[in-house]
């Protein structure tokens, strides 16, 4: 499937037949992720179809997954179905059946009621719920026995995410001849804030099943080796591992567990081209003159989540208006806000307070027909995507806490004609990389403002060095740049030097340009 297509694809019985054939003596590289790149969906007649998975793990990772010829794991989308195997475009997907409850206790609940806050510094209280815990267990289970089965003798096995933190642990007992890496794509959380879970050492202990861990930045890597030393290390009423750790090392027992930072990026080249496209151009002015062909063009991307500070960009935009720092006849805002966990009580409470703060805008400050603030909230297709990050001006990326925050690297791989600004967060993963961004600290509404207006208002010479700065680190540290290595990584007997990897390391070429 190509990775820049939303389209829908059906599938026949034999693809299901052929996958079965091919799957008899295992993949010797297999990606286990909480979801299949494709989901399962059900139409109102009651048939079935597959469509592309949203999201930015997807992504990335499918080019890695075809270059490598392997194989997926993971949940179709769809609760109480068992689906057969499959092949899409020469993928091999073994769908991992969850029933409802499952989803409700493991999903829903344990991993996105308790994990998501956690790791995102608290930002909404985390519920630590026995019964959510017990069906996260069972699930991780579940995958950690499906991948065992689709495994070839001496396999790579990549686990992917805070879903799945127990796998690598389970998947090491059943079957101890692979080679196992695990990586969070969201924040690792302070020690002083993990240490709230009850389940804590489970989760380090089902971590230490992995040989290589990594993580975005040093920093959460640097937590989870002192967790591993505190908490594995000691006895508890539950067993423990014999732990002896080191920067960047951990021994459990006989086995070396390397655990580095491993910022993940975008296929910037691909993105790059994709913005030149004439049709993507001409979309692009399309969008500015149905603004009204306003002078500024201000822009958000998000999935709707507490952690993306959504809330706090329209704060400023209101703030920055009632001072007159921006003129609404001259500056529109487009917010796209995807929808997620719609069933969830906080997410429906947010939706509601970001839809009443941008009628308020609204009402206040635009004219007839013209709004201040265009607000969407409905998965966008790629292209269309595409076009809206070309269009704009000033792209807001402001999250209170942040793994990496792909929206960012995205904006800057369609600008080449240096043209656009980015105002980013210091606490996203990002920040670390995109040095030349307009970077502010969300909490700080002045701060945001500040940096929005300087984006606005910069020389334009100002602002073409820094998206010089930015594209050159996003196209040269790509995705499959990524990828490769942490799978060198997870190959070779030591993590170089056998030392965790510092900023200087990470970001080598995140210098000022000449």
């Amino acid at each position: 499937m190509n990775p820049s297509d939303d389209s829908e694809h059906a599938r026949d019985t034999s693809t299901a037949d052929a996958a079965a054939e091919n799957t008899g003596a295992g993949s010797g590289f297999v990606v286990v992720a909480n979801r299949l790149p494709v989901d399962l969906e059900r139409l109102p007649d009651g048939s079935t179809r597959w469509k592309r998975s949203p999201g930015g793990l997807v992504t990335a990772l499918e080019s890695v997954l075809r270059n490598n010829k392997g194989a997926w794991v993971g949940w179709a989308g769809v609760p109480n179905v068992e689906v057969d195997p499959i092949i899409e475009d020469g993928l091999e997907l073994h769908p991992v059946p969850l029933t409802a409850d499952e989803v409700a206790d493991y999903y829903e609940g344990f991993s996105n009621g308790t994990l998501w806050p956690l790791y995102h510094d608290v930002i909404v209280r985390p519920v630590y719920d026995r019964r959510w815990w017990s069906a996260y267990v069972t699930v991780n289970r579940r995958f950690a026995e499906a991948t065992a089965k689709v495994a070839a003798e001496g396999a790579t096995v990549w686990v992917q995410d805070y879903q799945l933190q127990l796998v690598p642990k389970m998947l090491r007992m059943l079957r101890p001849d692979l080679t196992i890496g695990f990586f969070l794509h969201i924040p690792f959380p302070p020690v002083e804030l993990f240490m709230q879970m009850p389940w804590r050492t489970e989760i380090v202990e089902g971590l230490l099943g992995a040989d290589l861990i990594g993580f975005h930045l040093p920093g959460g890597a640097q937590n989870f080796l002192y967790l591993a030393r505190r908490l594995a290390g000691q006895p508890t009423s539950r067993g423990s591992v014999g732990v002896r750790s080191k920067l960047g090392v951990v021994q459990v027992g006989f086995r070396t567990v390397r655990v580095g930072a491993f910022p993940i990026s975008i296929a910037s080249a691909e993105l790059d081209e994709h913005s030149r496209r004439r049709s993507v151009r001409e979309r692009a002015a399309k969008i500015r003159a149905e603004l009204g062909n306003p002078k500024n063009i201000l822009l958000g991307v998000d999935r709707l989540d507490y952690t993306k500070g959504i809330d706090i960009r329209l704060n400023a935009l209101e703030e920055l208006l009632v001072e007159g720092r921006i003129d609404p006849a001259h500056t529109v805002m487009i917010q796209l806000a995807t929808p997620s966990r719609e069933r969830v009580e906080s997410y429906i409470q947010m939706r509601g307070d970001i839809e009443r703060q941008v009628g308020r805008i609204n009402g206040e400050f635009a004219r007839v027909g013209y709004p201040v603030v265009h607000y969407l909230h409905r998965p966008i297709p790629r292209d269309e995507l595409v076009a809206f990050f070309v269009a704009a001006d000033v792209m807001l990326v402001t999250p209170l806490r942040d793994g990496m925050n792909l929206v960012a690297k995205e904006y800057v791989a369609c600008h080449s004609g240096l043209n656009g600004a980015l105002v980013l967060s210091e606490f996203t993963g990002a920040a670390a990389e995109l040095r030349q961004a307009y970077l502010c600290n969300p909490h700080d509404l002045d701060d945001v403002k500040d940096a929005i207006v300087a984006a606005l208002e910069d020389e334009r010479d100002v602002k073409r060095r820094r998206m010089r700065s930015l594209r050159r680190q996003v196209l040269a540290h790509d995705v499959d740049r990524w990828a490769r290595a942490f799978l060198d990584a997870l190959a070779q007997d030591q993590v170089a030097g056998s030392a965790l990897l510092t900023d200087d390391d990470v970001y080598p070429e995140d210098r000022e340009p000449r």
